[in-house]
């Protein structure tokens, strides 16, 4: 039959419909049917112009097809995936998993009904934004405390209310950020309503660069944590102690974005943290609730009362506030800091911990099971040293000691073992490097090393 031919003879979608397999799957609406049915034929079509059939295949094996994707359509978008790439904080995975604490509230509570804006003593509505004040207050070690959904709402939220008539606001040059999704300082200043008033240069910047500043009208010292970028070599920033000192005496407010969301220094995650920040005097520090912190996607502005006084009667308040499970999820993290403050409850901080030695034990473990588990001539392992990272814009230089379990096989290129693996289920997602599909193991969570192995079925 020739190509013409066939294609005059394509079934219909209303035959594909009628095919006995649907009655497999009642539950899927008839619209979803009918598209799945155009989409098989559309898909037929193509192959057949590509020369790629030559003749048609049966009814019942189209139907079925059609009844697959429909089935597919109605699957959640967001599932499941195994962390393998050693990024703890990885921006294109939700960056940090909730502890067992934020998950429990959420379980318990978002299912019911929540004083979320209600005081149960007077019956009278209030902010939900107020409601977990004293909490999240009393672990932060901050007289006041506000909450958005994400820092970068905190950096302009912050800069409107206190900067947004023209307010001049000193930043170094080496300062002014761009991070993921084009987030530039310069444009949120503009946005926001400030003054931007650039000081020192992109690797030097002095205390007398500021004193210029303030000198020339600015009220608002901005700090800016270098995320996801370093500058080495000939360089020169002021501590935070230096600037609160200097701002203070001249009657001005010190803002220090410090993003990451670090509690309290570590050796391994650095020195720049929330506690630093305060002990220093800082009138308002800015951080994301998502990355170091471990918690759920959320911007905390925590200080001077004052000051997120006039943050939350600010008109955008309203728009940037989150919902409750945010809250719950957050205030459940902090509390679990609160218990212990190494943070052996918080998923992130205790992946960023593990030590070298017991991750190459785990590697060791991973790469027996996959070597015993996979059809013989099918997989090569090797356990690796690697580096992993902590990711999610916490600090572009810091490096932790980590093992991998170097993957390749004889059948595929390492971009397609790779594939294989991120589009199965369960989805593992390892990283590329010399030609082999590295899983580190630094970021494997409870039950991965089950998923992994589940995974490698795929490749018989």
């Amino acid at each position: 039959m020739g190509t013409e031919a066939t294609l005059r003879n394509l079934p219909a979608v209303d035959r594909l419909l009628d095919d006995p397999c649907w009655a497999d799957a009642p539950q899927l609406p008839t619209h979803l049917r009918r598209d799945a049915c155009r989409v098989v034929v559309a898909s037929l079509r193509e192959a057949i112009l590509a020369g790629e059939h030559s003749e048609l295949p049966p009814i019942p094996s189209l139907a079925a097809e059609a009844l697959q994707h429909a089935l597919a359509e109605t699957q959640p978008a967001l599932r499941r995936v195994v962390n393998a790439t050693g990024v703890v904080l990885h921006t294109n995975l939700g960056r940090a998993p909730l502890c067992e604490a934020a998950l429990a509230a959420i379980a318990e509570l978002a299912g019911g009904y929540t004083n979320l804006e209600m005081d149960l003593d007077s019956g009278r509505r209030d902010s939900r934004n107020m409601r977990l004040v004293p909490s999240l207050a009393r672990v932060l070690g901050a007289p006041d405390v506000a909450v958005v959904n994400n820092n970068a709402a905190a950096v302009y939220l912050s800069l409107c209310a206190l900067a947004g008539d023209g307010v001049g606001v000193a930043v170094s040059r080496g300062e002014l950020v761009e991070i993921g999704g084009s987030f530039r300082m310069p444009d949120i200043m503009a946005s926001s309503g400030a003054r931007l008033m650039e000081v020192g240069t992109t690797n030097r910047t002095r205390l007398a660069d500021y004193e210029r500043a303030l000198d020339e009208g600015a009220r608002v010292l901005l700090k800016v944590h270098q995320s996801n970028f370093a500058i080495v070599g000939f360089t020169e920033e002021v501590e935070i102690q230096a600037l609160v000192a200097l701002a203070h005496e001249r009657g001005a407010i010190v803002i220090h974005d410090l993003g990451s969301g670090l509690l309290n220094s570590t050796p391994q995650l650095g020195k720049a943290c929330v506690a630093e920040s305060r002990a220093a005097g800082v009138d308002l520090v800015l951080f994301s609730g998502d990355k170091l912190l471990g918690g759920p996607q959320a911007g905390v502005i925590a200080g001077r009362s004052e000051l997120l006084e006039r943050i939350r009667r600010h008109p955008m308040a309203r728009m940037l506030r989150p919902g409750k499970l945010t809250f719950l999820a957050l205030e459940a993290t902090l509390l679990a800091w609160e218990r212990d403050s190494g943070g052996s409850e918080v998923l992130a901080s205790r992946l960023c911990n593990r030590s070298a030695e017991e991750l190459e034990a785990e590697a060791n473990r991973l790469a027996a099971d996959l070597s015993a588990a996979a059809p013989p001539g099918t997989l090569v392992t090797e356990v690796v040293a690697v580096q992993s990272t902590p990711g999610g814009g916490s600090s572009a230089l810091l490096q932790l000691p980590s093992s991998a379990v170097a993957l390749s096989s004889p059948r595929c290129s390492e971009d397609q073992l790779a594939a294989l693996l991120r589009r199965g289920e369960p989805a593992v997602l390892g990283r590329i490097e010399d030609g082999r599909v590295l899983l580190d193991v630094r970021t494997l969570l409870s039950g991965d090393h089950e998923r992994i192995l589940a995974a490698l079925t795929r490749l018989n």
